[in-house]
């Protein structure tokens, strides 16, 4: 489920993917971080370890966007120090992604016009290379080009409407639904981020970064969205009562947790991510969804495994340093 909710994806979003940061440093540190040629193999296995990882999140087209979001000239809605780019450029999103899915699948509305709109069985890394796409483009792209993706998704929700198995309509343009899928993630992004990121946040950052996603949320038609940490959390509180683990919120988390579209070389490093993201979720958001608490187990395994997988990810998926000749 992406920003607007109605096109459920994969959770590994990897904005990361989308950038190339500049780790920088002195000649001489670049000069210890060259690689020798026992190296080699090293090098050109991380190589092609991103490489994969790119082109299944960004998809055919994840190079010529990447340029076009990085390199082209134009205004941007965030500068190049706001805490938004610090989050959603980091690795911690796949960890986050997964979070976001399934906290939003606990309203039902929002899980009927999931589940009756998106064949999110069916072509699941097409959306999530959509999902890569919206997010890289409005977090780190140009004003106009963000706007566009903007109203590419708001077209979208005109047409999702119907009604959910237990009688009520739903409409993807509904503003309390746009908002419940608006305060999940963020609080899933920022939260992986404070618990698996890089350089996590103060609480001014992160009142900064609540603030940053509401200016994107506004323009996809979120009513007054929260501005600050503590106003998300007050927001998430007050949908409390409509949330409930319907039997497709349940066959999504399956789906999602037990049996994504993988390689089997893949679903070992992926359910570390999986589970590192379970951790994250409240009592009151895995008791219906059937998610067990094993506290002394998630923090003895599950964290430090989610922080080698994030780092393992950072590191395949960074470029090295530029040479000096």
């Amino acid at each position: 489920m992406d920003m607007n909710a109605w096109r459920i994806s994969p959770p590994w979003l990897a904005l990361a993917q989308l950038r190339r940061p500049s780790l920088g440093g002195t000649a001489a540190a670049a000069k210890r971080l060259l690689p020798a040629p026992d190296n080699e193999k090293v090098d050109s296995f991380r190589a092609r370890v991103g490489a994969a990882i790119f082109e299944r999140v960004a998809g055919p087209q994840g190079r010529d966007r990447r340029r076009q979001i990085h390199l082209s000239a134009g205004e941007r809605w965030f500068a190049e120090d706001r805490p938004v780019r610090r989050v959603n450029g980091d690795s911690s999103m796949f960890i986050g992604g997964i979070r976001a899915l399934l906290l939003q699948s606990l309203h039902p509305l929002a899980m009927a016009a999931v589940a009756d709109h998106s064949d999110y069985r069916g072509d699941p890394w097409g959306r999530l290379q959509r999902t890569s796409y919206f997010l890289a483009v409005t977090t780190f792209g140009r004003t106009d080009d963000a706007r566009a993706a903007i109203a590419r998704v708001r077209a979208v929700h005109e047409h999702v409407t119907g009604t959910a198995p237990d009688g009520r309509p739903y409409a993807a343009s509904d503003p309390h639904l746009l908002t419940w899928v608006h305060i999940a993630e963020a609080d899933s992004f920022l939260r992986a981020h404070t618990r698996f990121g890089t350089r996590p946040l103060d609480q001014a950052g992160r009142d900064g970064y609540v603030a940053d996603m509401a200016r994107i949320g506004a323009e996809l038609g979120v009513p007054d969205p929260p501005r600050t940490e503590a106003e998300l959390a007050d927001r998430i509180a007050s949908y409390r009562g409509e949330l409930a683990a319907t039997a497709q919120a349940r066959e999504a988390a399956r789906f999602l947790l037990l049996s994504p579209p993988l390689p089997a070389v893949a679903r070992a490093p992926y359910g570390v991510l999986a589970a590192a993201a379970v951790s994250l979720l409240p009592g009151w958001a895995r008791r219906p969804l059937r998610l067990p608490r094993l506290p002394v187990t998630e923090t003895v395994l599950v964290r430090p495994a989610g922080h080698a997988m994030v780092r393992a990810i950072r590191w395949a998926t960074s470029a090295p340093p530029p040479v000096p000749l």
